[in-house]
């Protein structure tokens, strides 16, 4: 594999939009209505006041210990190589909803009388140098996408920004 690629969430940007719903149902031909490969869940935390909502966008995370790859009983569910990517191809699967089964995710959707699909990261769109389809249309940016290593570095510098700053606004 040359690279593990992963999408990136940040919470603090998120308006709860659901444009990045709308995008990965269109881009993979989804119903209106039923399975949706991306879902965005609000959290609401009671305050004495106003309280506070936020929203948190989630697709599968193509783990990459990913337990609905290890019981296919068809081997329908395979790593893509070049992206580490958990895909299916619908050719093999029986249907046996074994894999979300044991997802704690909630990943695999299933349309009514069908195989089973999932979020693939978008990849005949990466493939030709694209973001998944979620990503372009996040209107703050609150979904990103590249390599895990690449995410990681950025998470740690921010973090370490943050610290440093508030440090600094507190005189030391």
């Amino acid at each position: 594999m040359t690279q593990q690629i992963a999408f990136s969430f940040d919470m603090s940007r998120c308006s709860g939009c659901m444009a990045c719903v709308v995008a990965c149902m269109d881009q993979n031909d989804l119903p209106g209505e039923g399975p949706s490969f991306r879902q965005v869940t609000k959290l609401e935390k009671p305050g004495p006041f106003s309280g506070r909502i936020s929203f948190v966008s989630l697709a599968c995370f193509h783990c990459s210990d990913a337990p609905c790859l290890e019981v296919c009983p068809k081997n329908a569910i395979f790593r893509d190589q070049e992206m580490g990517a958990v895909d299916v191809n619908e050719d093999l699967c029986i249907g046996c909803r074994a894999c979300a089964m044991v997802c704690p995710f909630g990943a695999p959707q299933f349309r009514t009388g069908e195989k089973m699909s999932k979020c693939n990261f978008c990849v005949e769109r990466v493939d030709i140098g694209m973001e998944p389809a979620c990503v372009r249309v996040c209107p703050t940016k609150a979904l990103g996408f590249g390599s895990a290593e690449e995410l990681s570095q950025i998470k740690t510098e921010k973090a370490s920004l943050k610290i440093f700053n508030s440090l600094e606004s507190a005189g030391l």
